[in-house]
């Protein structure tokens, strides 16, 4: 049986039409795997060089000088390294909980005392960079937050997960505690239904 002019055609126009679709794919697979490289790789310069300055600070207010009024913070500011020995974990802290924040490290969560001082101090970062490697987190391990002046220790009483509106693990506190903040499940993917937090005490 002949096949007419039109017929013949449609099979070689499915053809080209699903290479093309193939191409399109590979090279939004390329530019996707591109962009998420770049973000790993600006995050991490900037935590290199967040804990640069943090060392440099940390050399000068060692040197003998005069007494000087410290500058308020702002929102983007290095506030210090928070560390978890047993976990290698370790991270600059900036001040502000953003998104532009949480990309380039771990952040302050605004309205809460700085990590040292008195209450409930809260830090949050994403499960899927700084703070993976809270999955593997244990009663009793040593959080460690080395400022340019001093560095305060603390450890973990408990971790547990939350509902995402459940704001009672900000709640205040008459003793120098530690919140850390992060989406939950670790290894799920889109925006996470639930929060892991982690509770500590400064000792």
């Amino acid at each position: 049986m002949n096949l007419t002019t039109e017929q013949a055609t449609t099979p070689r126009r499915r053809g080209r039409l699903l290479r093309w679709s193939q191409r399109l794919l590979f090279m939004t697979g390329i530019l996707a795997l591109g962009y998420v490289g770049f973000i790993m790789l600006d995050a991490r310069l900037y935590q290199e060089s967040a804990k640069r300055s943090l060392a440099s600070q940390i050399q000068v207010e060692k040197a003998p000088h005069a007494i000087q009024i410290a500058p308020a913070i702002k929102t983007g500011d290095v506030l210090g390294r928070l560390d978890i020995p047993r976990l290698g974990l370790s991270v600059a802290v900036l001040q502000g909980a953003s998104s532009r924040m949480l990309r380039l490290g771990a952040g302050h969560i605004g309205g809460t005392p700085l990590p040292g001082e008195a209450g409930n101090s809260a830090i949050a970062g994403h499960r899927d960079t700084f703070f993976r490697g809270l999955k593997d987190i244990r009663t009793s391990d040593e959080i460690q937050f080395q400022t340019a002046t001093g560095q305060s220790r603390y450890q973990v009483d408990w971790a547990k997960v939350v509902e995402p509106n459940d704001t009672s693990v900000l709640a205040p506190s008459t003793q120098s505690e530690l919140t850390l903040v992060t989406c939950y499940p670790f290894y799920y993917v889109g925006p996470a239904p639930n929060r892991f937090v982690v509770r500590a005490h400064r000792y």
